[in-house]
């Protein structure tokens, strides 16, 4: 009942100084969120004793259309979460606030039933981290600072031309992208329900005709750096970098299809070799080098990217695996230069983030 009253005082703030810019076409929703800890080590599912319970407040705001952009992903949302959650043993792994934009697209809706799906990106902050002395169980987070990603599913269903109600899934990931050790993280799943009031005027939506898309071939240089800690739970900040060259063909107004070629350099082979048996170094171990397919979804000048790679020549010594992954975020700044956040993975192991300057160019 406090959290109804508290969101109805809110929403009637809010509403009466509904008249400026961050107000229209704009809405605050409130989520109550069930979940649980998917039990990916068995380690974690024997410490996550309890469900999960979380809260959030989200400002999100809706576009009309304005250019071809807007029309051709159905009018998508956009806005930041304000997200609070236990983490299913208040002792060991306590408990998790994380704040981070959000993007939503629908790919289905009408006057008053829509499905959504949204992406969201940002920082976490845990109140209990590993410690050798006062928390040795806490073996998924290392650090109090943490990376924060959500994806949801969701329905929303229109109750009045002012307020709506939302319900869905929800998959959450929490670590330190490799920062500090130990890194295992935890992976969450919830089922969420909540209302969403509008806070401002609502404009009518553009309609427009798109034009047919100009199939294009793009090539870019990338250089990416960043830092890594090793699993041997040292405080050590290794050095990373990337070199790639990338081809993209745009078939679509969304997307972008490529591959490409990568160079991976990571200071901390020979420190990772030093408490393996039977194990040599040469300093040429710290390059490995592969070719990668990628699939790029493209909004305006930002895009989001997965790449799925094999290593190929230069093997990564540290990594069983011949694959590796790379997640995206690309900001095209420029009509040739462009800005990327990345993190390098293998498979479900996380690697090292990075952060990556580039020069592109059409065809």
């Amino acid at each position: 009942m406090k959290r109804v009253c508290f969101f109805g005082v809110l929403c009637c703030w809010l509403t009466y100084y509904g008249q400026s810019s961050w107000t229209k076409n704009a809405f605050i929703s409130l989520k109550w969120n069930q979940g649980l800890v998917i039990p990916e080590y068995s380690d974690i599912s024997y410490l996550a004793q309890h469900s999960l319970n979380s809260f959030e407040i989200s400002w999100l705001k809706r576009t009309t259309g304005k250019n071809q952009t807007e029309q051709q992903y159905h009018y998508p949302e956009y806005g930041f979460t304000m997200f609070f959650t236990t983490l299913g043993n208040n002792q060991v792994f306590g408990q998790e606030l994380a704040l981070y934009p959000f993007f939503r697209n629908y790919f289905f809706r009408k006057k008053t039933l829509s499905m959504y799906h949204q992406f969201g990106f940002g920082l976490g902050f845990s109140n209990r981290r590993f410690d050798l002395v006062s928390n040795p169980l806490n073996i998924s987070i290392g650090s109090h600072l943490n990376m924060h990603f959500d994806y949801q599913l969701g329905v929303k269903f229109r109750l009045n031309p002012t307020m709506s109600a939302e319900t869905g899934l929800r998959f959450s990931h929490f670590s330190n992208a490799n920062m500090a050790e130990p890194n295992l993280g935890l992976n969450m799943v919830y089922v969420h329900a909540g209302l969403a009031k509008s806070i401002g005027k609502q404009e009518a939506l553009i309609q427009g005709i798109v034009p047919p898309c100009l199939r294009s071939h793009e090539f870019a240089f990338i250089y990416a750096a960043g830092g890594k800690h090793t699993r041997a739970l040292q405080s050590t900040l290794y050095f990373t970098s990337s070199l790639s060259a990338e081809y993209k063909y745009r078939a679509f107004h969304k997307f972008f299809f490529g591959a490409g070629l990568d160079l991976f350099f990571d200071s901390s082979t020979k420190s990772e070799l030093s408490v393996k048996p039977n194990s040599s170094y040469q300093p040429r171990d710290n390059f490995s080098s592969g070719m990668h397919a990628s699939q790029e979804i493209v909004y305006g000048s930002f895009s989001f990217i997965l790449q799925e790679g094999w290593h190929l020549g230069l093997p990564d010594i540290l990594h069983p695996s011949k694959m590796y992954n790379r997640a995206i975020i690309r900001w095209r700044f420029n009509p040739n230069l462009l800005l990327q956040f990345s993190m390098k993975s293998h498979l479900q192991i996380l690697d090292y983030p990075e952060l990556g300057f580039g020069y592109y160019f059409h065809r």
